[in-house]
């Protein structure tokens, strides 16, 4: 996926205030509207100047890619840094210039998501609730497990006096209930955006993502750790400990385990009203041969085991 550098796009400063946006718009779309030029690949530059149209006039959309940063390059391979989006407040910010699927890969990495909701356009009157705000924020495997309570803080970009998109920033203490899962919401009641008139405030929906754990990684409720183990423990059986998120446990290696073999801890996964399970995935870890005793005794194996694992292909 390619870079897409907006500001060139419309020959603009990182600094261009909106007015400034809107008016290289007005100027660029007369030269490259399909109907009315003469310049070549006008419909090309036309799709393309309508897309960098759609983020840079949206102050919400704006600041998120102001957020990647200005050291990319046109056309260099690109993909959204980790957790670059965290704690980003979004209220509406939707697509408005047409198809969302007309716009490129790289628009689509960064926007089709839910925390882009489309804007509201109903009509309002004196007393209308406010908008639900959306943001993404990232939590602990051991949160979802135990249950928390964390602070977080939350950036909204909003417009200055002048047309500057600055960020607004605040601080909330949430309450992260048991067995929550990726893509889950919370959702926080009035802490949204303020009514109109008598209208109640609307509320903050909080998407809910794990930050990388070292030792698991999580399928729906159910929780994954590759072990190592000795190729004597695979081959013998064992008795070994293993850690858990709730703790050490006493784990049975079966006789004549393979590489990849899944064992279960039922129950051991995330909470729910069915709780998940937790699996170990055998890892068969080879000694090291730097001694000259280690490469003695792999070469006394070499001798003693009547062993090709290539038979198979024939080899």
């Amino acid at each position: 996926m390619q870079y897409k550098d907006y500001y060139k796009i419309m020959g603009l400063a990182r600094t261009a205030t909106q007015a400034e946006i809107k008016r290289a718009y007005r100027k660029l779309a007369r030269k490259y509207h399909p109907d009315v030029s003469k310049e070549r690949d006008a419909e090309a530059k036309f799709k393309e100047l309508g897309e960098a149209y759609e983020v840079l006039k949206d102050p919400q959309k704006r600041a998120a890619y102001d957020r990647l940063g200005a050291s990319w390059k046109a056309g260099e391979d690109f993909s959204p840094p980790p957790k670059w989006d965290e704690g980003f407040e979004f209220k509406g910010g939707g697509v408005t210039g047409g198809d969302a699927g007309a716009f490129s890969d790289f628009f689509g990495q960064l926007f089709g998501r839910a925390g882009f909701r489309p804007a509201d356009h109903e009509p309002r009157g004196f007393h209308v609730r406010g908008q639900d705000s959306h943001a993404k924020i990232y939590i602990d495997l051991e949160d979802s497990i135990r249950g928390a309570t964390r602070a977080i803080s939350l950036s909204t970009p909003e417009l200055d006096a002048q047309g500057n998109v600055q960020l607004k920033h605040r601080n909330l203490n949430i309450k992260i209930p048991k067995g929550i899962k990726p893509g889950q919401h919370i959702r926080l009641a009035g802490q949204g955006d303020p009514g109109l008139g008598d209208g109640k405030a609307g509320d903050l929906l909080l998407e809910i993502a794990f930050n990388n754990h070292p030792l698991y990684r999580i399928s729906e409720t159910d929780i994954y750790l590759d072990l190592p183990v000795t190729p004597w423990e695979a081959r013998l059986g064992a008795k070994i400990k293993v850690p858990t998120p709730e703790g050490i446990v006493d784990l049975k290696i079966p006789p004549h385990s393979e590489q990849g073999t899944k064992l279960r801890l039922k129950g051991r996964g995330l909470p729910a009203k069915t709780p998940g399970d937790f699996y170990v995935i055998l890892q068969i870890a080879l000694p090291p041969a730097h001694s000259e005793e280690a490469k003695a005794a792999y070469q006394k194996m070499q001798h003693e085991f009547d062993f090709n694992p290539r038979i198979s292909l024939g080899v």
